[in-house]
């Protein structure tokens, strides 16, 4: 029985409830009922994470009248934090200054849950549960005693044993190095970073309130990085840069072969990505007005050759057949300083693990964003960029291969092809009539055909077609019969419009002319697109094969250029298989929200560590269905297989209609059924 003093207080939304003397601090009796409040400070008011609601009022469920009265006052610490601080909200105390005087609901908000819920602002929302590995503990250490030797590390492990239970701490030398000097000047009071709750990696004087993360994707072209808050998961400031190993190669391969032909070229390479990711840190910890030495914590993610000058290793063995990784496991643990990182020098490094030879973290990445190993519903992932890296599967099996697409859809290869920036042409409508195209341009809100399209786009110009539009612009040409299914542009056109013209032995067709400029996408163009979308569809047909599917439920298209492309125009294509398009949508830079999730989450690492070890690589050099596939995938937008639900939106020129080539090409059955810009 509870003793006649004793407060009955009910923590929701956990449902938590418990007996407790009168004048308990109400975080002490979360603490003891396990109830998930977030504190730094250990109780002294300091960091006002630990903040809750009195639910006032009579609650029959819990068999409790809690009133205002049923706690103190409003404390000297409390009112010294709001003068620091600003005014808490409206009901809101600070539980580590809140002392029951009666029985309570209290309730713990969000914003003060240690695991709560970050969830991520996109299409399909989902929720990451915010469980950083790195965590900040405040402690006050007693002073030295000469009547009771204990060196200064072992009062500090005392002290963290006694007040956050943390026992049998491990310490790196490097801490051992500037304690002395912290507790010092400190007044014996420190904030200490501990990484999984077992090593002391860092320490501060007085009370240090924030510690932050970076998440990066290094990409072959580019490089992308998040900084993020590891207390509350807010990414407080983005930045991405074009990858310096460019210079060496614009595709993997050819980056292998330079480290091949120039001893010490990895060395090379491995310094040029490690300036730039020292320059993104940079220019992410100014942005969010961040110190660099609040950065405790880093995760990477990138495709196997990426992840391994990152990380220092060559790798050459991945060049050539049997494409050997040197580790399949996580990278786990390493300090800052052993990539030359310009963060705490005592932060940690993660890197998620790679899946094969040519299927890196990046794809264990973008798993770990999508979890079709969760789901029933059979998924296709796409992440296209110079290598493709797709994934197919669900709980059940997941199977992943990598295709070597090559940069045209990042407008490499393409005679006016550029990367996405102002200027570039990214959307495309060609009238099946006359032939005439409209468009619109990157930093433009307006087409082409519209009134003050010209003025609009006066202070940067056309200046060429990035990779959306080129999707787009290729196949509005299959749709308004310019080119045939082969992806031969129809040069009985010519003497219809203008815009087709003689290109040598070939046609080209003219998308955009000025005082400045001529855009015209060729036979060549054409062709660089058909041989990067069949080498995506013959590995996306593959894994099906494999698999024992003829249909998909959902795709999801990863990358910045799966972000932006259309995806109907990247199905008439034949880009991708049929699939309801209504189930085909972008994922973002799905690798990067991986290395996010895996930075905000220890329990995800272990998560993706389990699940890539399951998932089953095809490689697609060595399948002899590979080159079948990929001459059928030549075809716009396949040459056997149907699209059914793209049917539904789209009436696709009949086949029988252009073998005839020449000026029947441009005599089309009905366009389709609207939805068209």
């Amino acid at each position: 029985m509870p003793d006649a003093d004793d407060a009955l207080v009910v923590f929701t939304p956990s449902g938590r409830r418990g007996h407790f003397p009168v004048g308990t601090p109400v975080l002490e009796a979360a603490r003891a009922l396990g109830v998930d409040i977030d504190s730094v400070c250990g109780g002294r008011g300091l960091c006002g994470r630990c903040q809750v609601d009195l639910c006032e009022g009579r609650f029959s469920k819990h068999g409790v009248e809690s009133w205002l009265d049923h706690l103190t006052a409003k404390s000297d610490t409390e009112q010294a934090w709001e003068t620091r601080r600003g005014p808490l909200c409206d009901g809101r105390r600070l539980s580590c200054s809140t002392r029951l005087l009666g029985d309570a609901v209290i309730d713990v908000p969000v914003s003060s849950q240690v695991h709560r819920q970050i969830v991520r602002k996109r299409a399909e929302a989902l929720d990451i549960e915010l469980d950083p590995i790195v965590r900040l503990y405040y402690v006050e250490v007693q002073a030295p005693d000469l009547h009771a030797p204990a060196s200064d590390l072992r009062r500090l492990k005392d002290a963290l044993a006694h007040e956050w239970q943390l026992s049998e701490l491990e310490n790196d030398i490097r801490v051992v190095q500037q304690l002395q000097a912290a507790l010092r000047q400190g007044g014996w009071g420190v904030t200490v970073a501990v990484y999984d709750d077992r090593r002391i990696i860092g320490v501060w004087p007085g009370f240090q309130e924030q510690v932050y993360g970076i998440a990066v994707d290094v990409g072959s072209t580019t490089i992308a990085a998040h900084l993020c808050n590891l207390q509350t998961g807010a990414v407080v400031a983005s930045s991405g840069r074009m990858n310096p190993q460019i210079r060496y190669g614009e595709d993997l391969m050819s980056r292998v072969s330079y480290i091949m032909m120039n001893p010490g070229g990895e060395l090379t390479m491995t310094r040029s990505v490690r300036d730039a990711l020292n320059a993104l840190i940079v220019e992410m910890a100014t942005e969010a007005d961040v110190r660099v030495d609040a950065i405790l914590e880093a995760t990477f993610v990138g495709n196997p050759i990426m992840q391994s000058l990152v990380f220092g290793i060559n790798p050459v063995e991945l060049g050539g057949a049997p494409f050997a990784l040197a580790t399949d496991e996580a990278i786990d643990g390493l300090w800052a300083t052993e990539l030359d990182l310009v963060i705490h020098p005592n932060a940690r490094v993660y890197g998620l693990p790679c899946i094969a030879g040519h299927v890196g973290a990046d794809t264990a990445g973008m798993i770990l964003s999508e979890t079709p190993y969760l789901g029933e519903e059979l998924m296709l992932l796409v992440d296209v960029g110079t290598n493709a890296e797709i994934v197919l599967g669900n709980r059940h099996r997941l199977l992943a291969c990598s295709s070597p697409t090559g940069p045209a859809f990042e407008g490499a290869q393409i005679s006016g092809g550029q990367r996405a920036a102002a200027g570039a042409i990214e959307r495309v409508r060609i009238n099946p009539l006359t032939l005439e195209p409209r468009y619109k341009v990157i930093g433009g809100e307006l087409w082409s055909d519209e009134p003050g399209f010209d003025e609009g786009v006066a202070p940067y110009g056309v200046t060429g077609i990035c990779g959306s539009g080129i999707i787009e612009v290729i196949a509005e040409m299959y749709l308004a019969g310019i080119i045939n299914q082969d992806g031969v542009v129809q040069g009985s056109l010519a003497e219809r419009s203008e815009r087709v013209v003689a290109d040598g032995r070939t046609f080209s067709y003219i998308l955009h002319r000025d005082d400045n400029r001529t855009l015209a996408i060729t036979q060549n163009d054409i062709r660089a697109v058909q041989l990067a979308k069949a080498a995506l569809y013959a590995g996306i047909r593959l894994l099906m094969e494999q698999f024992g599917t003829q249909h998909v439920e959902c795709i999801r298209l990863a990358g910045a250029f799966g972000a932006h492309i259309d995806v109907k125009y990247a199905m008439i294509l034949g880009l991708i298989p049929d699939c309801d398009l209504e189930h085909v949508n972008s994922a973002g830079n799905a690798a990067g929200t991986g290395a996010r999730i895996a930075l905000l989450s220890r329990r995800a690492r272990r998560e993706i560590e389990e699940v890539v070890r399951r998932v089953q690589k095809v490689e697609t050099a060595t399948e002899p269905r590979f080159q079948e596939h990929f001459v059928a995938a030549m075809a716009i937008p396949h040459r056997h297989d149907l699209f059914p639900h793209l049917s539904a939106h789209v009436t696709l020129p009949s086949v029988m209609e252009q073998s005839g080539g020449g000026s029947s090409a441009g005599r089309r059955r009905g366009r389709g059924r609207g939805r068209r810009a």
